[in-house]
Formats: structure tokens, C-alpha cells, sequence
């Protein structure tokens, strides 16, 4: 029994030693971190670059396949959705500011066109109560040299 106690003892001792240079790490660790104080553009310029793509003359895997881009407010479309041949005529209003011309697409959307408003391969030249006058200025992407007008009717029944 007395040879234990002293051993007892001794490895109490050295626990408390442990603990102690324990609880000392931490307060060191503490005062570390309270002394590292980093500014909003120093977090920014530690984080990695943000990534891009570059297709290279292949189809983007991140554009929508249905919608085929953003649609602007007007009748432009983006990739050649609505041309002046895929366009149909469904009708024509008139409005206190002129003449708007309501246009089917490929997918049956209609669009509502104005004078100067902008398709894929040209433009709306002109709106009359019964028909509307397209300009022409690209062919199958290519610009034309001498821009063509191609005129759409409403049938005289429908009228």
C-alpha cells in the first residue's frame, strides 16, 4: 500500500501537469485567433476563380434545349427561332399608336410585332389593316446584299 500511494500520486501529478498545458493551448489558440481579423476583400481574394466555359464552335451543355435562350421584351428572338418564312399571320390590331401585327412562331407562341422590331433574318418594314411588309436582310445567316421585301396577307375572309 505505501509503494501505490506514492505511484498514485505521482500520476495525479502528471495529469494535472497535462491538463494544465492543456487549458494553457487553448487560451493561446484564443488570443491567436482574436488577433487574426481578416477584411471582406481579403476573404474574396481567397476564394478560387470562378469558373467559365468555352464551347469552341460546339453546342453549350448549359443552354436550355426547349426555350433556346433568353426572350427579350420584343419580338427578337435569339438563335433564329422566329424567321420572316417560319412566321405565320394570325392577325392585325389597330391601337391608338398605330398598327400591331399578331405573329405565330415555330412553337405556336405568338408574338405581337411593331414597326422596326427585329427577327432573326430581318425586320418588320410596315403594318396596314390588311397585310405586313418584312424586310429581309439576311439569308441563312449571310447578309444579303440587296435586302428583299416579303410581304404577308390576311386572307379576305378572315378580315
Amino acid at each position: 500500500m505505501r509503494k501505490t500511494l506514492p505511484l498514485i500520486l505521482v500520476f495525479l501529478m502528471m495529469g494535472g501537469v497535462g491538463f494544465f498545458a492543456q487549458v494553457r493551448g487553448q487560451e493561446v489558440q484564443k488570443t491567436e485567433q482574436q488577433e487574426t481579423v481578416i477584411s471582406p476583400q481579403q476573404a474574396l481574394s481567397t476564394l478560387p476563380p470562378r469558373a467559365s466555359y468555352d464551347p469552341g464552335g460546339r453546342r453549350d451543355p448549359f443552354k436550355d434545349l426547349i426555350g433556346g435562350g433568353r426572350v427579350s421584351g420584343k419580338a427578337s428572338t435569339t438563335e433564329g427561332q422566329l424567321t420572316i418564312d417560319n412566321a405565320t399571320l394570325v392577325g392585325i390590331v389597330k391601337t391608338p399608336k398605330g398598327f400591331v401585327a399578331i405573329v405565330s412562331g415555330p412553337q405556336q407562341f405568338p408574338y405581337f410585332l411593331k414597326i422596326g422590331d427585329k427577327l432573326a433574318d430581318g425586320y418588320v418594314f410596315s403594318i396596314n389593316d390588311s397585310q405586313v411588309i418584312f424586310r429581309k436582310t439576311h439569308e441563312r445567316g449571310f447578309p444579303l446584299i440587296r435586302p428583299r421585301n416579303v410581304v404577308k396577307e390576311i386572307n379576305p375572309e378572315e378580315r
